[in-house]
């Protein structure tokens, strides 16, 4: 990873859970603990899987209460994160269907004017503030979805190789073709925006 690269990723990575020695075999956590320790990782996967701001909460709660109910048929409790997010992954994806399907019912009813309903901003929202968090989600909306997905696993949530493969249920060759597509197009993308800062020269590549 070249030195602009870290720099962007590290400001994404704070609240980060705490890593698990896979080589240990733990015994299932409580519940509670489970919720205090993966909460950021939890919130954090459910934006960068394209939830929207409005719904994270309620996307958020329903992934702990999946969580709960499923807590009991977990195998291999040293695999916690990447049982965590497959659950994330399919919550979130069944959220994005259902609202799919809503807004082809609603089409064309007027909506309800947000700006009435003022809220305060979440954490998240504060730190996309940040114009190096910004500029991190302009360039991971350059990657097509696959290559998004593997890239903020292993860079920003710093998941191992098999942990990505068990998590998304794809060989971990396939996450090492996708993982090192990514970074070139990661990389092409951020040299792109320093050229364009720079004045339109060439890109600088560090």
């Amino acid at each position: 990873m070249t030195g602009n690269h870290s720099i962007l990723c590290a400001s994404a990575l704070e609240g980060r859970p705490p890593r698990v020695d896979s080589d240990r075999v733990a015994e299932i956590p409580a519940f509670s603990s489970i919720y205090r320790d993966y909460f950021n990782f939890v919130w954090s996967c459910t934006r960068r899987l394209g939830t929207s701001a409005e719904a994270t909460d309620d996307v958020v709660q329903e992934i702990f209460i999946v969580i709960h109910a499923r807590l009991h048929t977990l195998e291999r409790p040293e695999a916690l994160r990447s049982w965590i997010y497959g659950i994330v992954r399919r919550t979130v994806s069944t959220h994005h269907r259902g609202r799919r399907t809503r807004e082809g019912t609603l089409s064309g009813l007027p909506l309800e004017d947000e700006r009435q309903h003022p809220r305060p901003p979440t954490p998240l929202e504060l730190a996309e503030q940040s114009e190096q968090v910004k500029l991190l989600s302009s360039l991971l909306d350059e990657l097509d979805e696959e290559k998004r997905e593997v890239f903020v696993l292993a860079e920003l949530e710093e998941m191992t190789v098999p942990e990505i493969s068990e998590a998304i249920e794809i060989p971990v060759n396939t996450v090492y073709s996708r993982l090192r597509a990514a970074r070139f197009a990661f990389e092409e993308a951020l040299a792109r925006h320093a050229a364009k800062r720079n004045g339109g020269g060439r890109p600088c590549r560090t």
